[in-house]
């Protein structure tokens, strides 16, 4: 148990630190001003539209790096200090939560496998590894005969969605992110220097889900390690 505490304090602090830069380099790139003087919104709504979008609303939400877009009711939800900016970082999100909206009006494949996964993540990642402890505990204690395995096997199955969810996410975001950056630089949307800083801000923040996808995975070997192991 102690070698699991052990990894979870170094993948938590890794990405503590790629969380810390992003943070930096957020706050570096909101300073460069737009030449084209258009807000975060203002952006967003002039890609969907260079897309042939027309049916998808962009809406400010509270909070910070609260950005996302939600499929289900076709919004841009950009938090205030995007929405309303007119900066390199701001323009970064928006594009980048755009290129969401454009996969899913061109059904991205990777996208809709990460959408049919949500309703089944949202249920077992809670729980798995609750229901593996406990069937590591039946093992242990030679409960109710073999069950034990079974229902950690169950957990670590469960455990298995999530770490496929954020396997899956990988290619959603780095896509994403590659869609805006390309409309950006094609439409002339920046000079030289905004692009460079829009650029490595979505750099930093595609690095928190790959942090978040190998935590996910190393987490799964290790509870599998610890299962198999009392097999």
């Amino acid at each position: 148990m102690y070698t699991y505490y052990i990894l979870l304090g170094g993948i938590a602090l890794v990405s503590w630190l790629v969380s810390n830069q992003l943070k930096r380099k957020f706050k570096k790139y909101s300073k460069v001003k737009l030449r084209n003087g258009m807000s975060g919104a203002e952006i967003a709504e002039k890609m969907l539209a260079d897309h042939g979008i027309s049916d998808v609303k962009v809406v400010s939400v509270a909070g910070r790096l609260t950005d996302h877009y939600n499929p289900k009711d076709k919004t841009v939800n950009l938090s205030e200090a995007v929405y309303s900016e007119r900066n390199a970082a701001a323009a970064a999100v928006a594009a980048h939560e755009c290129g969401h909206a454009v996969q899913h009006a061109q059904a991205y494949a990777w996208l809709q496998m990460r959408s049919t996964l949500v309703p089944v993540v949202s249920v077992t990642s809670s729980m798995s590894m609750w229901v593996i402890i406990g069937g590591i505990m039946l093992m242990s204690a030679n409960i109710l005969g073999g069950m034990g395995y079974f229902v950690a096997i169950g957990g670590l199955v469960m455990m298995g969605f999530a770490t496929l969810f954020s396997f899956i996410t990988l290619p959603v975001e780095y896509d994403a992110s590659n869609r805006a950056l390309a409309w950006l630089k094609n439409k002339h949307m920046l000079s030289q220097e905004e692009y460079k800083g829009s650029e490595d801000a979505l750099k930093w923040a595609a690095r928190t889900y790959l942090v978040a996808a190998i935590g996910a995975l190393a987490s799964l070997v290790y509870w599998a390690f610890q299962i198999m192991g009392r097999d």
